[in-house]
C-alpha cells in the first residue's frame, strides 16, 4: 500500500491527474501498477484502478486476475469496482474511503444513485432500440464453438 500512495503522490504532483493509484500483486509480486491519468489523457475511463487492471492484464497475457490482489488508495468508484469484479480480483485492499474522497471533490454517490435505478428513470434518457435485432447476435454467441467465455 505504501508503493500506491507514493506513486499517487508521485503522479498527482507530476500533473498526471487526481491523487489516486493501484497496485495488482499476483504470488507477491507486482505485476500491475495504474494511476488516475484523467486529465492528462483526456479519458474519463482512465482511473488508476483500470489503469492498473489493463497494465495487469497485457503484462500477464491474459484478462483474467483471479488469486491476484489489488492495492487502491481509495475505496473504489462504481466503474471501478465493476472491473474489479470483471476482471476476477481476489482480494482488495484500499486506504481512502468515498466520503473522504467525496470530501475532495471526488463524490461518486449521484452515480451509486442512478445505477440503482431502472434505465427508464435515470438521468441520462436511455431507451431500447432494434431489440430483436441484436438478440440475434447474443444467439449466435451462444453457439460460437470456439467463443472463450468469461
Amino acid at each position: 500500500m505504501r508503493r500506491a500512495i507514493q506513486l499517487s503522490r508521485d503522479e498527482m504532483r507530476a500533473g498526471a491527474g487526481g491523487p489516486f493509484a493501484a497496485l495488482i500483486v499476483l504470488d507477491g509480486e507486482v505485476v500491475g501498477e495504474g494511476w488516475n491519468c484523467v486529465t492528462s489523457h483526456n479519458d474519463p475511463t482512465a482511473h488508476a484502478e483500470i489503469s492498473a487492471i489493463r497494465d495487469a492484464c497485457t503484462r500477464l497475457g491474459r484478462f483474467s486476475l483471479e488469486d491476484a490482489v489489488m492495492y487502491a488508495t481509495c475505496e473504489p468508484c462504481p466503474m471501478c469496482l465493476a472491473a474489479i469484479y470483471w476482471a476476477r480480483i481476489s482480494k482488495l485492499y484500499f486506504a481512502n474511503t468515498t466520503e473522504e474522497a467525496a470530501q475532495i471533490g471526488f463524490d461518486d454517490r449521484e452515480i451509486y444513485h442512478q445505477i440503482s435505478l431502472t434505465y427508464d428513470h435515470r438521468d441520462i434518457p436511455a431507451e431500447r432500440l432494434l431489440g430483436d435485432e441484436a438478440i440475434a447476435v447474443f444467439r449466435e454467441w451462444e453457439d460460437k464453438p470456439d467463443r472463450i467465455p468469461y
